[in-house]
């Protein structure tokens, strides 16, 4: 029997920690929790909050959004455009759920982008997966099962199939915009 979580309070700042499979860290993203929907929990990025990951560290340009499904196989982050050159950017996962206060996951590599210009819809790091999952061994049951739902996602974004639709991101920026943020110490980025 799963546990669910409990949620923390929107507004609440956390961080959402990315691995790769071998357990290596990945992206770290400063972020706050916006609630919940038929399609999962929703984060929050100011513009100006950090994301960083071991030989990078950026803050965002603009605000975006970042849904939890509850099936764990992917998260979809929606960029407010413009300034964002990317309006969804689908990370295939593995595993993402919350571990205890904080939402985490395996990054599997592959995604699908909506990009806002001349590129439009595209599947991305193919070269890196196609590298990854012979390095760290991704089991061969996986590898069909998230090559699949990859070619799916971009299908449903294509077609602009809630919650890859224009209306459900914005109105999770709006309440992002909204929202008065709950002071919390953010846990050490070092």
């Amino acid at each position: 029997m799963s546990v669910i979580p409990v949620r923390p309070e929107p507004g609440t700042r956390l961080v959402f920690r990315w691995r790769k499979w071998d357990g290596g860290e990945h992206w770290a993203h400063e972020c706050v929790y916006l609630g919940s929907d038929d399609w999962g929990d929703w984060f929050g990025q100011p513009a100006g909050w950090r994301s960083h990951r071991p030989g990078r560290d950026f803050t965002a340009s603009g605000p975006n959004v970042t849904l939890l499904p509850p099936n764990g196989d992917y998260v979809v982050t929606i960029n407010q455009t413009p300034p964002a050159a990317y309006r969804i950017y689908i990370d295939i996962s593995w595993d993402a759920k919350w571990d205890g206060d904080e939402p985490t996951g395996i990054d599997m590599d592959l995604d699908v982008v909506r990009a806002v210009d001349e590129r439009g819809l595209f599947i991305d790091d193919q070269d890196e997966w196609d590298e990854h999952r012979v390095a760290y061994g991704y089991p061969l049951d996986i590898v069909e099962r998230l090559e699949q739902l990859t070619v799916d996602l971009e299908r449903r974004v294509g077609a602009f199939e809630a919650p890859f639709d224009d209306a459900t991101g914005d109105r999770w920026l709006q309440r992002l915009a909204d929202l008065s943020l709950v002071e919390r110490a953010l846990p050490d980025q070092t």
